[in-house]
This record gives C-alpha cells, structure tokens and sequence, in this order.
C-alpha cells in the first residue's frame, strides 16, 4: 500500500521538530480535534525517540502517512545497524500505548519501524 504521504529526514533528534510539526499539519487537515491532534505529535515525537536511540550514524528517519476516515496511520522507520524493538513495558512505550491504539514494532534487515494509529474522535473525512 503506497503511504498518502512520506518525510525523510536525517536520523537526527534535531529533526523531531519538524516531524512533530508535519504530523500536526496533516491532522489539523483532516479535521481532527486539538486533543486528537496533541496525541498524534506526542506518540510521534515517543515513537522518534525510540526509533533514533537504535539509529546508524548518518541513517535516515522515514516516516509514512497513511490518511483514512478518522484516522491517521503512521509507520516510522529507522536505519539501525543491529535492529532490535523497543521493550514495550517501557515508560516510553507505555506513553505511546496511551496516546496510539494498535502499536506495534518490527524489525527488518538494517531497519526498525514502530507503526501507530491515532483515531480522531470528532473529525470529518478527507478534504
């Protein structure tokens, strides 16, 4: 399935920022509520810094969108020599159960993707 939308960075913390911020957009596009819109930057934002604690130096930050009805699907990928999921009862994973329903991690030659869905709870449907 091809991703509605895809960002590449470098696999860098500095770059979370920008991320954050285009998931907002996308969001706030689709109509979801400011709290639907805060969950998605925030699972994000968790899902990044899981994903570049395992990052190759020089790697890249992949993230797909994935825009249906009232809702936002999002697969971040990350280059990492030796690709291992996150443990997920870990703080950080448990923020991101709290804030995305179906997360899941997994694992590949040389990469590490964490995917998340975020439901908005008053949105329409694409524009």
């Amino acid at each position: 399935m091809q991703p509605d939308a895809e960002v590449r960075l470098p696999a860098d913390s500095a770059y979370v920022a920008v991320l954050r911020m285009t998931t907002a957009g996308i969001a706030a596009r689709l109509d979801f509520t400011l709290d639907d819109i805060e969950d998605l930057r925030m699972a994000v934002g968790e899902a990044s810094a899981m994903l570049l604690e395992r990052a190759r130096p020089g790697g890249q930050l992949i993230t797909r969108y994935f825009l249906g009805e009232n809702r936002v699907a999002v697969r971040i990928s990350v280059d990492a020599v030796q690709p291992t999921p996150p443990e997920t009862n870990s703080f950080a994973w448990q923020v991101l159960t709290t804030t995305a329903s179906d997360v899941s991690a997994e694992t590949g030659e040389d990469v590490l993707t964490i995917s998340l869905t975020v439901t908005s709870t008053t949105s329409s449907a694409p524009a």
